[in-house]
């Protein structure tokens, strides 16, 4: 079972259980929901219920869950993650133009886009702070062919997050998180893209949908 697959089962199984629980006959709190999700992970956790990948992701969520309690805010988490996942999950073909049809509106929404230059050292931007998005040319050209993304593609960004998990969606992308240790760009985070939306970890998650 792919990553994908593992975490938007885990989503709807949570959710069920949450829906079938006595919490679902009663007003709930915010506080007794993620009580409840939290103890049901960690039970999960124990059975090994699910797959291995799904370890760590759960580990820290019941941390979380403990720690926080309403603010780790678990039902909203996996009603994004089930949202999300369910919205790509036929969209596995065409991701190469997709991406490009992302970085045109990315450009028409003021971003700069620079994908004509090849990243192969540390980089810095003179942009005054403004949103943009560098892309090796090389990397670009090897990992887009004709409509199709063949290859795992890193995107160098500085831009609001939630702007980009939402617009990334509408083009039926999965962005990772971004990681400022591996990033070539200063002040810039890198993300990735898939082939086939196959993400090996939680992606960047659109905050309200």
């Amino acid at each position: 079972m792919s990553y994908n697959q593992a975490v938007y089962t885990l989503a709807q199984d949570g959710l069920a259980a949450l829906a079938q629980s006595a919490l679902a006959k009663k007003q709930a709190t915010p506080a007794q929901e993620s009580h409840f999700l939290c103890n049901w992970m960690a039970e999960s956790l124990k059975k090994k219920a699910y797959p291995k990948c799904l370890a760590k992701d759960l580990t820290g969520w019941i941390r979380d869950g403990r720690s926080m309690g309403a603010g780790a805010q678990l039902t909203s988490l996996l009603q994004r993650i089930e949202a999300q996942y369910r919205q790509v999950a036929e969209q596995q073909t065409g991701l190469g133009k997709a991406l490009m049809a992302w970085l045109d509106d990315l450009q028409a929404q003021g971003v700069l886009v620079i994908t004509d230059t090849d990243v192969n050292g540390k980089l810095k931007l003179d942009n005054d702070g403004l949103p943009s998005v560098i892309i090796s040319a090389s990397a670009l050209a090897m990992a887009v062919v004709g409509d199709e993304l063949t290859k795992p593609l890193a995107l160098y960004i500085r831009a609001d997050e939630a702007m980009l998990a939402r617009s990334a969606l509408a083009h039926g992308l999965l962005l990772s998180q971004g990681n400022k240790k591996t990033t070539l760009v200063k002040h810039h985070k890198t993300f990735q893209v898939f082939p086939n939306n196959a993400q090996p970890e939680l992606v960047l998650l659109v905050a309200a949908l």
